[in-house]
């Protein structure tokens, strides 16, 4: 039996390599792991969004296919845009996405023909670039590097590669560097994309999870930027419905309808109790996304501040629910960090070169563990001396 050539770009998630390397460090040991590796938030939605799932489900008529979006559910998506980023949207600039990793991964079947160039930043998110690939565009990736605080250098862009591109995807507060972008580059990135005729895909699923006081901002919100562009936004991390899988797509009028008509003839729209529980959360579920932000700062601070005390020094992530850590130099590559680290401790993180060849030498760690787990994984690391 033969499968598509274009399965040859792919291998098996990271996240599965390190599944099995956990369950065989159990196996072996004895011992439990400490996992840093998936950013799953371990935050529960608000009650009365629970509550309103809870009763959606018991009603027979919700589990007719849903084919559109609800009128409420685009008024309350209008709302949150309005009040919460300054955006006037339209009904026909949006749509609603099971997750917007749907997004992410189909889109460009809708926008790019084979061998079209999309524009990602490296380290990526990695359906940032498996995505194009689903669809045979050309992948060119944009550097995220320390010493330009990981946002991207428009300038540094070959303009060749420039004229050909057809999607650049942007992603701001970002996984995995945990990097947000001064006002300056989205005024930039809007000129840029004008002038080469490329749509800009904002990822925009951390907006909430800004620390140190900072408020997170739409890309939207800034003038011309629905001429060029499209913004997705989760459900996930905002209001903890990650396995809910809902999120949306906004910006731009002929990309919306582009991607619209691929949609309707690809699923039949989101479950419907799924849906009411999004419209709770846009109306009256916004309670808890300053405690869960507050959450996720106090974990950053335990876990820079406690594993500096052991030898790693750990810059505060400014937002996201992650940090981006720099492995010890005598390591060859963040694989064989992770592998050790795993081996020596128990702690599993994700080795940053799955996010690209810009995340060698790091490795990211999601803020998901308690502060007290966080105390535990700084002891095993103490005690294996693996930064001595």
């Amino acid at each position: 039996m033969k499968r598509a050539k274009r399965m040859d770009v792919f291998q098996s998630s990271i996240f599965t390599e390190l599944k099995n390397m956990k369950l065989d460090y159990t196996q072996r040991t004895g011992n439990e792991t400490i996992d840093f590796s998936v950013g799953s938030p371990n935050i529960a939605p608000e009650p009365s969004i629970m509550k309103v799932l809870q009763e959606s489900i018991m009603v027979p008529e919700n589990y007719k296919y849903a084919i559109n979006e609800l009128p409420e559910m685009k008024s309350a998506i209008h709302d949150w845009y309005k009040n919460r980023y300054n955006v006037e949207l339209t009904y026909d600039e949006m749509i609603c996405l099971q997750g917007s990793q749907e997004a992410l991964s189909t889109l460009f079947l809708a926008m790019c023909d084979p061998g079209d160039i999309v524009l990602v930043p490296d380290p990526y998110y990695p359906i940032f670039s498996d995505g194009p690939k689903i669809a045979g565009a050309k992948v060119e990736y944009m550097p995220l590097l320390q010493e330009n605080n990981y946002v991207i250098q428009l300038d540094q862009i070959d303009e060749e590669i420039a004229k050909k591109a057809k999607i650049m995807i942007v992603s701001y507060p970002n996984n995995p560097t945990c990097a947000i972008a001064p006002d300056s580059f989205y005024e930039e990135l809007i000129q840029f994309a004008k002038k080469y005729d490329i749509v800009v895909l904002h990822d925009n699923a951390y907006s909430e999870l800004v620390f140190d006081g900072k408020v997170g901002k739409s890309f939207l919100s800034f003038e011309g930027a629905k001429e060029i562009g499209i913004e997705l936004n989760s459900f996930s991390k905002t209001y903890g419905m990650a396995g809910a899988r809902l999120g949306v797509c906004v910006g731009n009028k002929e990309v919306i309808d582009c991607y619209n008509t691929l949609k309707s003839n690809m699923d039949y729209g989101i479950f419907l109790p799924i849906q009411y529980a999004g419209i709770e959360a846009l109306r009256h579920g916004g309670a808890s996304i300053h405690s869960t932000c507050q959450a996720y700062q106090d974990r950053r601070d335990a876990i820079c501040e406690a594993f500096d005390e052991v030898g790693w020094h750990i810059d505060k992530s400014p937002a996201t629910m992650f940090v981006w850590a720099r492995i010890p130099d005598q390591y060859e590559d963040s694989y064989a960090f992770t592998k050790d680290l795993m081996e020596k401790t128990g702690v599993v993180v994700t080795p940053g070169q799955a996010f690209g060849v810009h995340g060698t030498r790091y490795v990211r760690l999601a803020l998901v563990q308690d502060i007290e787990d966080i105390q535990k994984a700084t002891e095993r690391i103490k005690k294996s001396e693996i930064f001595k």
